[in-house]
Formats: C-alpha cells, sequence, structure tokens
C-alpha cells in the first residue's frame, strides 16, 4: 500500500486522500491524521479562528497544541510570507473540553516583515498569547553551529517502546497514557528510567519525525514542528535533580516559549532535537533546544522556562 501524505490543502486547509474535511477527525487510531486535523482551524471571521482538542486525553491541553493552532491562525492572514519567529506565554491551562478561539492582531505588514498577535480564548479569559514575524524570502549571510555528533535513530528505541517495557509498574491513569498513539515518533539519545530517574547532566536530545508522510508547504511544517517543541523541553531541567513526571516528585507546566525558523525542512524526516537547560532557580527550568535536519542543517531554535515545583506525591 503507497504511502499516504498530509497536508494543508494549498497550504490552507487540510487534504487526506484528496478529500476536502470541514470538521476535525477525532481518531485515536490515526494520530496523524488527527493532528493535521486539529490544526486546521474553522474560520468565524476575517482575525478569529476556533479550534478543538481531542477528547478526553488530559486534564488540560497540550501546550504544543495551542501552540501550533496559534501559529496557523496567524499564517491565515499572511500572505506568501514565512514565519522565522514566534514569542509566546502560556497563561492558563487549556480546557481539552472547550473549544478555544484564535483571536488575530494585524499588527504590521511592512515592505520586508509582517507581524501578528494571537490571543487564545476559552470561557472569555486569556490562556495564551502569541507574537509571531514573518518574513519575505531573501539571501543573504550563512552560517551556523555544526550538528553534535550522536547515534543514529535507526539504533535507538523509541519512546512508545520504552513505555510499554514498564506498563505493568506503573498506575492505571500513567498506564493509558503511555498506551496511546502519538503522531510523532520521539526515539531518546539518552533516555532516562522512567521510574527510578537518577540524577545526571542537564542535557538531552531525541530523533523525531511524523508516523507518516507530510508535503512540504512551510505552513503545515512549521505548525507541527511547534506542536513537536513542546515534547521532551521542559524535562531537561528536571534531569539534574533525579525527578520526572511519572515519579510524581516534581509539578511541571510550560510557562512561556520562543521558537526561531532557520532553514526549511519536512516533518517526515529525522530531526534531531539538540536540549540543554542551563539554569534552574524559584521553581522555574530554563531550557534551550536546537533542532537539526539529517543532513545537519539547522532548521530551528528553541528556548523555553517552566514551572518544575518539588512535590511529596509519588503518581506510579
Amino acid at each position: 500500500m503507497p504511502a499516504m501524505t498530509l497536508s494543508f490543502r494549498g497550504e490552507a486547509r487540510l487534504s487526506y486522500s484528496r478529500i476536502f474535511l470541514t470538521v476535525p477527525i477525532f481518531d485515536p487510531d490515526r494520530p496523524l491524521v488527527e493532528l493535521i486535523s486539529i490544526l486546521e482551524l474553522e474560520r468565524i471571521e476575517v482575525n478569529l479562528f476556533r479550534g478543538f482538542t481531542p477528547p478526553s486525553r488530559s486534564v488540560r491541553v497540550f501546550g504544543g497544541q495551542v501552540i501550533a493552532q496559534a501559529l496557523n491562525a496567524a499564517y491565515q492572514t499572511v500572505d506568501e510570507r514565512v514565519c522565522h519567529s514566534l514569542h509566546a506565554y502560556f497563561i492558563r491551562p487549556g480546557d481539552p473540553t472547550v473549544p478555544i478561539l484564535y483571536e488575530v492582531d494585524q499588527a504590521r505588514d511592512g515592505r520586508s516583515f509582517t507581524t501578528r498577535r494571537v490571543v487564545a480564548i476559552q470561557n472569555g479569559e486569556q490562556i495564551f498569547n502569541l507574537a509571531a514575524s514573518f518574513q519575505i524570502q531573501e539571501e543573504g549571510f550563512d552560517h551556523q553551529f555544526d550538528v553534535p555528533e550522536t547515534e543514529i535513530p535507526e539504533n535507538l528505541r523509541t519512546e512508545f517502546d520504552l513505555r510499554m517495557d514498564i506498563i505493568d509498574q506503573v498506575h492505571e491513569n500513567a498506564a493509558e497514557n503511555f498506551k496511546v498513539k502519538r503522531p510523532i515518533e520521539v526515539r531518546p539519545v539518552n533516555p532516562q528510567n522512567l521510574l527510578d530517574p537518577q540524577p545526571g547532566p542537564p542535557q538531552s536530545a531525541i530523533w523525531m519525525k511524523t508516523i507518516d508522510q507530510v508535503e512540504k508547504g512551510h505552513v503545515l511544517n512549521h505548525c507541527l514542528l511547534a506542536y513537536a517543541s513542546d515534547m521532551a523541553l521542559l524535562d531537561t531541567s528536571t534531569r539534574p535533580h533525579g525527578v520526572n513526571w511519572p515519579s510524581g516528585r516534581v509539578q511541571m507546566a510550560s510557562l512561556d516559549h520562543a521558537m526561531w525558523f532557520h532553514r526549511p525542512f519536512t516533518m517526515d524526516e529525522w530531526l534531531l532535537y539538540a536540549m540543554d537547560s542551563p539554569s534552574a532557580s524559584g521553581a522555574r527550568g530554563f531550557n534551550r533546544g536546537t533542532i537539526y535536519s539529517r543532513s545537519g542543517a539547522l532548521v530551528a531554535s528553541v528556548a523555553q522556562e517552566g514551572l518544575i515545583r518539588p512535590t511529596r506525591r509519588k503518581n506510579v
């Protein structure tokens, strides 16, 4: 059977098997179809969009989903130009049972750069805001850091396999979460023991790509990478302290998120996400990430601060 190709049709809408979709597809057995479906927002007005969350997955909306949906809302008001940076704040936890409204402020359209501000709203309150800048394609100076040396993804186990190894040892709620099929395949380079994490250096790395093919348009791929960039990053700041989410000894939440897109890429090819955490203090952890293509091109950079508040309760 030939591989499926998933895309925003014409860089604006989702297409799957050449069928236009008008409502989200909630199908846990087709997680990439589902993800791309929820990233395609419903346009209510010129600058107003509505987004949805798959049902019954979590007590709060995954931060990467909100970043990606807000970025797509901004993209829908921009002609041709490509996002080169975004800066966002998480204000309140998102409720997965309630649609999210995205209101776009068309702040500026300049000769070379376009600026957009997006506010995400639930129940009349802001839960998230984002500022993004878009640029015409230009030629200029070019340099980058070299890609770190690491094990190739084919020699690594998937995050799903690592979770299945311990599924009989975790709480029922955690076990159900472990079983959920995900749209992004992740292969950790230096995986932690999920049940007994030991203190280690504040560095980590993962290989990641979508589980199926996607088209090369920058809108879709930027939104998918924005979604994936919130995975694993905050965990880096907990590594020196021997805690993680399954241990139940730390309360974790993203506080802000910044991202810079440097070079073209497609999410269906392996990307190396190298992360470090220069500092943790005041119950907050600061994290940085650089994302490289398999060929060694630096395609994006990320920075995030998150809540890492010590707790005594155990989840497992």
